[in-house]
C-alpha cells in the first residue's frame, strides 16, 4: 500500500517541482499572438521549458546516482504513477472550469473544453496552456528515461537497439517542442482553445503516459532483431515527418511575424488578400492544407515502427491516436476558418484542394 501511494503522488511531486522551476529559473518574456480580451493588448508569456527540462533531468539523474531511488523507478509504479496523474487532472479541470462563467453550453461541454481561454496565474507569470503543456513533456521525458532504463536492467547488453532509438527520437520531439516554445504560441492550441479537462488533463495524463504507449508494450520483450538498415529507414520516416510538421510551423510562424520574408531562402510567401485578411498559399502551405498534421502523423508511425513489433495492437494505438486527433481537428478548423475568412478560405480551398496529404486527400 505504501509503495502505492508513493507512487500515486509522484506525478503530483513532479509537477509541483516543474511549476517552481519554472517560476525561479530565467525566461524569455514575448509576446504572443493571442489577444487579451480585458486590455486589447497581444499577451506576454515567459518561456523557460529547454532550461526547465534540462533542470529536472539533472535532478533525476542525481537521485537516480546518488540511490535515492532506482533509475526504473517511473516505469516500476507506472500504474500508481497514471492513476495518481488522472485524479489530479479530474481536480484541476474542476478548479479552472467551475469558477468561470458559463459559456452558454451545457455543464459537460463546459468541463470538458473549458470556460477560460488563456488563464494566466501567479501575476502573468504562470501561462495555463504553455505550463500545462510544459509539464506533460517534461514528465514524458522522465517516463522516456525510466521506461528505457528498466529495458536496459532487464536485458543489458542484449537490450533492443529499436528501444534506444524509441527513446532518443522521441526525446528530440520532445525538445524540439521546447527549443521552439515561442512559435507553439502561434498554432492552433494556443489560440483557439479553451482550459479545461481536454487540455488539462490531457497535458497532465494523457499526454505523458499515453504518448509512451509503445515502451509499455515492449519494455520488457527481448530484441526482435531488427536489422540496423531497417531501423535507418524508420527514422527516415520519422525525420520526414518532423520536417513536415516543424517546416511548416516555422513558415506560418515566420509568415505571421514577417509577411514578405523569403523562408528558407526559396520559398517565396505567395498570399491570398482581402484587404483585411492574408492567407499564405505556398511552400508547405501550398502543398496541403494541414501539411503539418500528416507530419505528425509520420513522426508516430515511424516511432511505432522502430520498436520492432508491428505485430503487437497495443504499440500501433499511439500512431492511431493521432489519425482520429488530427482528422476531426483539421474538420473542426475548416468551419472555424469558413466562419473566419468567408470568401477567401473558399479561394484558398480551389489553390489548394487537399486537406492533409498532398495530391492524396
Amino acid at each position: 500500500m505504501t509503495d502505492f501511494i508513493t507512487g500515486f503522488f509522484a506525478p503530483w511531486i513532479i509537477y509541483a517541482v516543474i511549476l517552481v522551476l519554472h517560476l525561479v529559473l530565467p525566461a524569455r518574456n514575448v509576446e504572443g499572438y493571442v489577444t487579451d480580451q480585458a486590455t486589447g493588448r497581444l499577451l506576454r508569456y515567459r518561456l523557460n521549458g529547454l532550461l526547465v527540462l534540462a533542470a529536472l533531468v539533472v535532478l533525476w539523474v542525481v537521485l537516480a546516482l546518488t540511490g535515492v531511488f532506482a533509475w526504473d523507478w517511473l516505469y516500476l509504479h507506472r500504474w500508481s504513477g497514471l492513476i495518481g496523474s488522472a485524479v489530479l487532472g479530474v481536480l484541476l479541470s474542476f478548479a479552472l472550469v467551475l469558477p468561470a462563467p458559463p459559456t452558454g453550453r451545457s455543464l459537460f461541454a463546459d468541463l470538458y473544453f473549458g470556460r477560460r481561454e488563456n488563464p494566466q496565474l501567479v501575476g502573468h507569470r504562470v501561462d495555463v496552456k504553455m505550463f500545462l503543456y510544459l509539464v506533460g513533456a517534461a514528465m514524458l521525458a522522465l517516463n522516456l528515461l525510466s521506461f528505457t532504463a528498466h529495458h536496459v536492467l532487464v536485458f543489458g547488453s542484449e537490450a533492443s537497439p529499436g528501444v534506444g532509438l524509441y527513446c532518443a527520437l522521441f526525446l528530440w520531439f520532445v525538445v524540439d517542442y521546447l527549443v521552439f516554445e515561442r512559435v507553439h504560441l502561434y498554432t492552433y492550441d494556443i489560440f483557439a482553445e479553451r482550459v479545461g479537462f481536454k487540455l488539462g488533463w490531457g497535458c497532465l495524463t494523457f499526454y505523458p503516459y499515453f504518448y509512451a504507449v509503445g515502451l509499455w508494450a515492449v519494455a520488457e520483450r527481448p530484441d526482435p532483431g531488427t536489422p540496423s538498415w531497417l531501423l535507418a529507414i524508420y527514422a527516415i520516416v520519422f525525420f520526414t515527418g518532423w520536417s513536415l510538421a516543424r517546416g511548416a510551423n516555422m513558415q506560418k510562424y515566420t509568415f505571421k511575424r514577417r509577411p514578405e520574408r523569403t523562408f528558407l531562402g526559396f520559398m517565396q510567401p505567395r498570399v491570398l488578400s482581402d484587404g483585411t485578411n492574408s492567407l499564405l498559399a505556398s511552400g508547405f502551405w501550398g502543398v496541403s492544407r494541414h501539411v503539418n498534421y500528416l507530419g505528425e502523423i509520420l513522426m508516430a508511425i515511424g516511432l511505432t515502427l522502430v520498436l520492432g513489433y508491428p505485430g503487437v495492437w497495443v504499440v500501433w494505438l499511439y500512431p492511431l491516436y493521432y489519425v482520429v486527433l488530427l482528422l476531426l481537428r483539421e474538420r473542426a478548423d475548416e468551419r472555424r476558418c469558413v466562419a473566419k475568412y468567408g470568401d477567401l478560405w473558399i479561394e484558398y480551398k480551389r489553390r489548394v484542394p487537399r486537406r492533409i496529404i498532398p495530391w492524396v486527400y
